[in-house]
């Protein structure tokens, strides 16, 4: 029984130290990716929009950055997830604001529920894009104003920005990589280089 303690509790130890350990190289890379990706994004808005029109700029990307910088390897921070989700949820929110005008709390949850289900049908499940279908109803007047225009930029632009980043930076060093399932991106390499 004694040695029986004993085993689990240097397993504990063992899991609980694993668990712990800082790794720099990681965080570094976490840091350098999400800096670049959030940085050239808010470089293009502040140079090519005014300081008070903030529509290059959306808060999901700041989540979408946690996923695809700093857990690269989660289903859901795969490019086809990034992309299909912002978009999909987009063109909901857009579209349900469009359909009921004027009923901020009945177009808010329906846009975000009609879009995390269109997400899970597709296989493009991305937690900020119900972010982005919720922003589509709740954003300034010029981001409701921009119609469908919205989908177009600022989420698909900003999540190509994003995307791009990301496929440089989780792939400069040996020990990242992403996507997780490279298939194709071979495929693209072989066809356009």
């Amino acid at each position: 029984m004694r040695r029986r303690i004993k085993v689990h509790v240097r397993n504990a130890r063992y899991i609980v130290y694993k668990e712990t350990l800082v790794d720099y190289k990681e965080h570094l890379w976490t840091f350098i990716g999400s800096f670049l990706g959030i940085g050239i994004i808010g470089l293009l808005n502040s140079k090519y929009f005014t300081a008070y029109d903030n529509l290059f700029l959306i808060g999901s990307f700041g989540a979408s950055s946690v996923l695809i910088y700093g857990a690269i390897n989660s289903p859901l921070a795969q490019p086809r997830n990034l992309i299909g989700g912002h978009v999909i949820s987009a063109l909901v929110g857009v579209s349900i604001h469009k359909l009921i005008p004027g009923e901020v709390w009945l177009t808010s949850a329906l846009s975000v529920s009609v879009a995390i289900v269109l997400m899970q049908i597709t296989k493009t499940l991305h937690p900020p894009g119900g972010a982005t279908a919720l922003i589509a109803n709740i954003g300034s007047d010029k981001i409701r104003a921009l119609g469908y225009f919205y989908v177009l930029s600022p989420v698909f632009t900003g999540v190509v920005i994003l995307l791009l980043v990301a496929l440089v930076c989780n792939n400069a060093t040996s020990h990242r990589s992403y996507p997780k399932n490279k298939a194709w991106f071979k495929i693209w390499k072989r066809k356009y280089r």
